[in-house]
């Protein structure tokens, strides 16, 4: 193999499989990334067997061929270049990397040893709108769980219906649901559901961050594939039954606060530096006209901040983990948001008020302290 490849256009390919590769793999094979020369093009695919991302920039290639290199090395010398041509050639069991006066030589791994990833029939395409589909990563991808051994939570419940499609995310103490709604859907079947696991969003948010144009969305017999521009990236899907989350949201919650969305995270972030460091628990006091925003720990101390509503209801007092209140807080646009409550044993809900365009909902669990 023998190819020419301007810096950025290899960097900014190799960047997006850094979240891919392992560095702590048992199979060696995984920490590289496969390399493709053929015609004007050079094809990049690196996978952990879980997700897979194919990509592809121009070159110019004197001779075609294929091979692997470590990706995270690989990254670090492209990164380190200056703004030129990048030279890359075969050569005897190693690879020469060389721009400039810079030369390397780097260790490569068979290619035969790099998995065989499954294709995209393309005959079950949909397609999904971009924006949508990146508000709605946004919305919802902190709300996964990282370690529950109930692997189904370890990942999102995708939806998607003729009109409309969601995306709803669990940890068992707080719950996300962004449904947006989805045109041209008309031919598909009546409903698809797919697990994605929480790197699948992770890096599906990382290819949604660019571009425009809509995606295409796949779903094979255990795979899933969403052709983002000239990438692919390609997910193993979560085997299992997702908790029926329709049952979770709430109907009865009759008390209703809205609150300026900037003034409560600022708030609720002054107040939780006092809080326990385990839970993070705050308080909300509500009474007629306000709500007061409190913590306290033994270790630290207390502090509690003020903030007027247009509440008359009865008073109450609810107590919340503050990085589930901030994760909500930080992933709308609205400037004002609603809490609903029952009880402060009950679940709340929070949503944005006004236009997001999005059906938002956020249930969240109370702390009893």
């Amino acid at each position: 193999m023998e190819l020419v490849v301007r810096k950025n256009d290899l960097l900014r390919e190799l960047q997006l499989f850094q979240g891919i590769v392992e560095r702590k793999n048992t199979i060696p094979i995984l920490a590289n990334v496969l390399i493709e020369a053929k015609g004007e093009e050079v094809k990049f695919l690196a996978t952990d067997l879980e997700v897979g991302l194919r990509s592809r920039c121009a070159a110019s290639v004197a001779k075609g061929g294929s091979l692997t290199l470590p990706a995270k090395k690989f990254y670090e010398i492209i990164k380190s270049l200056p703004e030129t041509d990048v030279r890359i050639t075969e050569e005897k069991g190693a690879v020469k990397v060389a721009a400039d006066r810079f030369d390397s030589r780097i260790q490569t791994l068979p290619r035969e040893d790099f998995p065989a990833l499954p294709e995209s029939a393309g005959a079950q395409a949909t397609t999904i709108p971009r924006a949508a589909l990146k508000e709605m990563v946004g919305k919802t991808q902190f709300a996964i769980t990282g370690e529950d051994t109930r692997y189904f939570l370890n990942g999102a419940l995708f939806v998607l219906k003729p009109d409309s499609m969601s995306l709803v995310a669990t940890d068992g103490h707080r719950l996300a649901l962004v449904t947006a709604p989805r045109t041209g859907g008309e031919t598909d079947p009546d409903e698809i559901k797919a697990i994605l696991p929480k790197k699948t969003l992770s890096e599906l948010s990382r290819l949604l961050a660019e571009g425009d144009g809509d995606i295409r969305y796949e779903r094979g017999e255990n795979h899933l594939f969403f052709d983002v521009g000239n990438r692919l990236l390609i997910s193993r899907m979560i085997d299992g039954q997702f908790p029926a989350y329709e049952r979770v949201i709430p109907k009865g919650n009759d008390k209703h606060i809205e609150f300026e969305r900037d003034r409560l995270s600022n708030a609720v972030k002054r107040v939780a530096l006092l809080s326990n460091e385990r839970s993070r628990a705050v308080k909300f006091h509500i009474d007629k006209g306000k709500v007061a925003v409190t913590s306290s720990s033994p270790e630290l101390g207390e502090a509690h901040e003020t903030l007027l509503v247009d509440y008359s209801g009865t008073p109450m007092q609810i107590c919340f983990n503050a990085q589930y209140v901030l994760d909500f807080l930080a992933a709308v646009t609205t400037d004002v948001v609603a809490l609903d409550l029952k009880d402060e044993v009950s679940q709340a809900v929070m949503r944005p008020v006004g236009a997001e365009g999005y059906d938002y909902t956020y249930v969240i669990m109370p702390m009893r302290v």
